[in-house]
C-alpha cells in the first residue's frame, strides 16, 4: 500500500507511439466540437493506455454470468431494504419527477440501486484513460472514440469539473451510470443549481434517469410486465423479446400470472421471455420493459431493474425457481463466503461482497481441496454450505506468559546510543512527549511521537495542520495502559476463551518496545521498525513498522514461529482528535452489519453514516463492524478536516466512544469524552485470523488528512 500516492507515484511511462498517433488523429474531431488545441493537449497530455480494460469488452457480467447469480446479487434483501429507505427519504423529489416524466418512483430508484447501489459504488477506473484506450485499441473503437470526445467536451464546457473522474471500464459514471454521450444528450438539472451533476447530486441523477426512460418510450401507469405461468405443452419457440403479440393472444394461449390469477386481455404488444429456458421463470413484458432494456441492452440487466422495482413496491419476489441445484448468492452471503475463505488463509483482501479474480482463485482452491466438481471458482450456495459445514476456527485462548511481569517492569532497551548505532537518522530523536519516553520524528511533511511503552503512536501532526491523535490529559501513571493515541491490541482484542488473569486488549500494550531499525527516504519520510519483547510460551512474533510522511502508515507483521496453528485477533485502537464527537460523522460504514456491545453483542445494520447521535442508541457507541470494506472517512466540521483511514488485512472496523454517562466513571476520560472518536482497524469478533506454522499476516492502516 502506498504511503503517499502523490509523492510515490511512478514517473509516467513513455507514450506508446501507436497511442500517440491515435490521439493525434482524434484532435481534429475534438476541434470540430469546439475543443481547441491547447485544451485538447491539457486534457490528454497525461494519458497512457490501460491494456487491462481490453479483456473486459468480452467479459460483461450481464452476458457471462448465469442469470440466477446475476439477480441474486442485485435483487437481494439488502438492496430491497435500502431501496425502500431511499423511496421514503426522497419521496417529495420522486413524486415531482413522476409528475414531470411519468416514471414511477420504484422504477427510478431500482435503476439507481442496480447501477451504483444507491450512489455507493460508481466505479474506480479513470474515465479519460479507459475511454482513450478503448478508442485506440480493441473492437468498437469508433463507438468509444465518440464517448471520449463527449467526455472531453463535457470537461471543456465545465459540465464536469474533475478531469480525474472515475467510473466503469466502459466509461459509465455517476450515480446512475450514464456514458458521456448520454450525459450530454439526456442529463438535466434536477436540483435547480444551474449544473447537471450526476456525480454529486442525487436529484440530478434521478431526474436524468426519469427523463432517459421517458425518452426511451416509458408509458405512465403501465406495468413493465409480469411473471407468468405457462400451460402444459406450451411451445417455447414463441418466446423472445422481439416476438411481439397482442396481450390477448398470450392470454388465449393459456398464460396466467405466476400465482395462477388471470391477466386481463388487451391489444398491447407484449413478448414472452424465458431467460433460463422453459423450466425456469417466465415473463410477459410490455413496452415499458423495452424502455428499461434501452438503458443497458441485456435481458438479465433489465430483469434486475424490473424485479427490484416490484420488490420495492412490496412484491415478495419471484414465484418460480431457477433451474439450478446451486443457486446464486446475495451480497451478504458473498461476504460470508469471503470471510470463510479469509479464515482459511486465502489472501483475497477484504470481505466486500464483490467476487473478483482473487476470490475466484480461492474458491477453486477450496473446491479442489473438498473434491467438488467442477472446480470453476463460481461463488454459489454449494461451496458456501460446504465451508459452513466445516468446523470454524476457534480463537486461541492465550495464557499469561511466565516472563510477562518481568518484562512489564523493565525499561526499553532503546537509548540515545541505540539511535547513534543507526547513524543518526535525520529527524529522529529520543525524548519525551507529554511526560512519556518517546521516539520523536520530524519530517518536512509531519511530526510524530511514538511511546517506547507499548510501542504506541502518541501524536501525528501533518505540516501546517492540527494534532490527529487524542491523548488523555488525565491518564494514569505507568504501567497502566496509555489512554489515547493508537494502542496496539495483540494477539487478542477481546476475551476469546482466556480468563481475567491476562490483561484486557492484548499482551504488548504495557510492555517496553525497542527500535530495531530506522531510515529516512529521499523525500524526508522516516521509517521506524519496532518490536515488543519475545514472550515465553507465545508462538507468535510481532513486528511493527511506521512510516511518517505526508500520511502515516502503520503495519503489524505477525508470524507463527510455532508448530501448530494459532488463531488470533488484533486491533490498532486509534483515538482520533475531534472538535466535538457529537458533530462528526464516519462515512464508509453504511449498510454494514455490526455487533453492538451496548446491546449484548446483538447484530444490527448501520443505516447511513455513523454518528454518535444515531437514533437507535444515541450518545454512545461500541460497534464492531464485520466484513468491513477497509476505507473510512471521519468528517469533522469543527476542525474543518477529513481523516481517511484505509485498511488492508483487517476485516473489522470498530467505532467507540463511551458517551457522557460512562465517561463520568472513567478516571482517564471524564469530561473529555467529546474530544475523541475511536475508529479502529482490526480483525476482531468473528473476524479471526488463523495462522499456520511458518505463516505470516500483515495488518496495514494508512491515516491521511485533507481539509473539508
Amino acid at each position: 500500500m502506498a504511503v503517499d500516492p502523490a509523492a510515490s507515484a511512478p514517473v509516467p511511462a513513455p507514450v506508446d507511439p501507436a497511442f500517440a498517433r491515435c490521439l493525434a488523429a482524434i484532435r481534429p474531431q475534438a476541434a470540430a466540437r469546439g475543443i481547441d488545441a491547447a485544451a485538447f493537449a491539457r486534457l490528454t497530455a497525461d494519458l497512457r493506455p490501460d491494456p487491462t480494460v481490453l479483456p473486459l469488452l468480452d467479459a460483461q457480467p450481464e452476458f457471462t454470468t448465469p442469470i440466477w447469480d446475476y439477480l441474486a446479487g442485485l435483487v437481494d434483501e439488502q438492496r430491497v431494504t435500502d431501496g425502500r429507505a431511499m423511496l421514503a427519504a426522497h419521496a417529495v423529489l420522486l413524486a415531482r419527477l413522476e409528475g414531470e416524466y411519468g416514471v414511477d418512483p420504484a422504477t427510478v430508484v431500482a435503476v439507481w440501486g442496480v447501477e451504483s447501489d444507491y450512489g455507493r459504488i460508481t466505479g474506480s477506473r479513470p474515465l479519460r484513460t479507459s475511454l482513450a484506450t478503448l478508442a485506440c485499441a480493441g473492437r468498437r473503437q469508433e463507438f468509444f472514440r465518440g464517448e471520449l470526445l463527449s467526455l472531453l467536451s463535457l470537461l471543456h464546457s465545465g459540465d464536469l469539473a474533475d478531469p480525474g473522474l472515475t467510473g466503469s471500464w466502459a466509461g459509465a459514471f455517476g450515480q446512475t451510470q450514464f456514458i458521456p454521450s448520454t450525459y450530454a444528450r439526456v442529463a438535466v438539472d434536477g436540483d435547480g443549481d444551474g449544473r447537471r451533476d450526476l456525480v454529486g447530486s442525487t436529484a440530478d441523477a434521478l431526474a436524468s434517469t426519469a427523463r432517459y426512460l421517458q425518452l426511451a418510450g416509458w408509458k405512465p401507469g403501465r406495468p413493465w410486465g409480469w411473471e407468468v405461468k405457462l400451460p402444459a405443452g406450451f411451445d417455447p419457440a414463441l418466446a423472445g423479446r422481439t416476438k411481439r403479440r397482442p396481450l390477448a393472444d398470450w392470454v388465449a394461449r393459456g398464460i396466467v400470472r405466476a400465482d395462477g390469477s388471470a391477466i386481463a386481455p388487451a391489444q398491447e404488444p407484449t413478448a414472452l421471455l424465458l431467460p433460463a429456458g422453459a423450466k425456469g421463470p417466465a415473463f410477459l413484458v410490455s413496452g415499458n420493459y423495452d424502455a428499461i432494456y434501452a438503458y443497458n441492452a441485456a435481458e438479465s440487466y433489465a430483469l434486475a431493474i424490473a424485479t427490484l422495482a416490484d420488490r420495492l413496491r412490496g412484491s415478495p419476489g419471484l414465484v418460480a425457481a431457477w433451474p439450478t441445484d446451486d443457486p446464486g448468492l446475495s451480497r451478504a452471503q458473498r461476504r460470508e463466503l469471503q470471510t470463510l475463505l479469509l479464515t482459511r488463509g486465502h489472501a483475497i483482501g477484504t470481505a466486500d461482497g464483490l467476487v473478483g479474480s482473487a476470490t475466484r482463485r480461492a474458491i477453486v482452491a477450496e473446491q479442489q481441496r473438498l473434491g467438488r466438481q467442477p472446480a470453476d471458482g463460481r461463488a454459489g450456495l454449494g461451496i458456501l454450505q460446504a465451508l459452513r459445514a466445516e468446523a470454524a476456527p476457534r480463537p486461541t485462548a492465550f495464557v499469561l506468559p511466565p516472563d510477562f511481569a518481568r518484562w512489564q517492569q523493565s525499561p526499553s532497551p532503546t537509548t540515545a546510543r541505540t539511535l547513534k548505532t543507526m547513524h543518526d537518522v535525520p529527524g529522529l530523536s529520543l525524548g519525551t512527549f507529554q511526560g512519556l519516553d518517546a521516539l520523536l520524528v520530524e519530517t518536512p511533511h509531519a511530526t510524530a511521537a511514538v511511546a517506547l511503552f507499548g510501542g504506541q503512536l502518541l501524536s501525528f501532526v501533518p505540516a501546517g495542520g492540527q494534532e490527529v491523535m487524542w491523548l488523555s490529559p488525565q491518564r494514569a501513571a505507568l504501567p497502566t495502559p496509555i489512554r489515547g493515541g493508537t494502542p496496539v491490541c495483540w494477539p487478542y482484542f477481546g476475551r476469546q476463551g482466556q480468563g481475567n488473569e491476562v490483561p484486557a486488549h492484548g499482551l504488548v500494550r504495557t510492555l517496553p518496545w525497542q527500535l530495531t531499525a530506522a531510515r529516512r527516504e529521499a523525500d524526508g519520510t522516516v521509517i521506524l521498525d519496532l518490536e515488543p519483547p519475545a514472550l515465553e510460551s507465545l508462538a507468535l512474533k510481532l513486528r511493527m513498522q511506521l512510516r511518517v510522511g505526508k500520511v502515516l502508515e502503520q503495519r503489524l507483521f505477525t508470524e507463527n514461529t510455532g508448530s501448530a496453528p494459532v488463531v488470533f485477533t488484533e486491533a490498532l485502537h486509534n483515538y482520533f482528535n475531534v472538535a466535538d464527537a457529537t458533530a462528526v460523522r464516519i462515512e464508509g460504514l453504511d449498510g454494514l452489519t455490526y455487533l453492538d456491545k451496548n446491546d449484548g453483542m446483538a447484530a444490527h445494520v448501520q443505516q447511513g453514516d455513523w454518528t454518535l447521535l444515531d437514533p437507535r442508541d444515541p450518545g454512545r457507541s461500541d460497534r464492531m463492524f464485520g466484513q468491513a470494506g477497509g476505507h473510512y472517512r471521519l468528517v469533522d466540521p469543527g476542525l474543518g478536516r477529513r481523516i481517511t483511514l484505509t485498511v488492508a488485512g483487517g476485516r473489522s472496523a470498530i467505532v467507540w466512544n463511551p458517551g457522557e454517562a460512562a465517561a463520568a466513571n472513567m478516571a482517564d476520560v471524564g469530561p473529555h469524552w467529546r474530544r475523541f472518536v475511536c475508529l479502529e482497524a482490526a480483525n476482531a469478533g468473528p473476524d479471526v485470523v488463523e495462522l499456520a506454522p511458518g505463516s505470516k499476516h500483515v495488518l496495514v492502516q494508512v491515516i491521511a488528512v485533507t481539509p473539508l
